[in-house]
């Protein structure tokens, strides 16, 4: 198989890690194409998440993005940022792994408490005790996530520290990687 030009990067991790933020910044210094894939979602559902946690559940929404996955979206030169649950879907990770680079962002549950704690949109955080819900998840995400071509710590780090270190990360990789 040929060697792709520009491998999809795709940047997994729990919500409130900086996926979106740092993946929209790397896209741009990278010359990658950013894709959100809930954003790619809500825009072929034609509903929020919210609403479609609401509407449908939550099996409906995990079924979308795998769908997302196996043919949603093109296969080289993006940076896809990858919703929270979306690489715990068991063979997503593998998948993922398949078809480019993947990376992790990490932050511990208090972290991602503090930075995610003033959102209502937010499916998953509307419970009485958010922090103890992140911790949960976390409990059973994390081992996927490390699962990541390479996992990287966001908290106590600025963006800016935070693109470098993918940038400085996905070109080296991306010379190694092959299809």
């Amino acid at each position: 198989m040929k060697k792709l030009s520009k491998p999809n990067l795709y940047l997994v991790g729990f919500m409130g890690t900086g996926k979106s933020t740092v993946g929209r910044l790397v896209a741009q210094r990278m010359g990658l194409e950013f894709i959100d894939s809930d954003h790619a979602i809500e825009a072929a559902a034609e509903k929020s998440i919210s609403e479609i946690f609401a509407s449908e559940g939550e099996p409906v929404f995990r079924r979308m993005e795998k769908a997302f996955v196996e043919k949603g979206h093109p296969r080289e030169g993006c940076l896809i940022s990858c919703g929270g649950g979306l690489p715990v879907q068991p063979g997503i990770m593998e998948i993922l792994k398949e078809q480019g680079l993947v990376f992790s962002l990490m932050a511990s549950a208090a972290g991602i408490y503090e930075r995610t704690r003033h959102t209502t949109d937010r499916p998953l955080l509307q419970v009485a005790d958010p922090l103890a819900e992140i911790e949960k998840l976390l409990e059973v995400r994390e081992p996927i996530y490390r699962k990541a071509n390479c996992c990287i710590l966001t908290e106590g780090r600025t963006v800016g520290e935070v693109v470098g270190h993918v940038c400085r990360s996905y070109k080296l990789e991306s010379k190694l990687w092959t299809p």
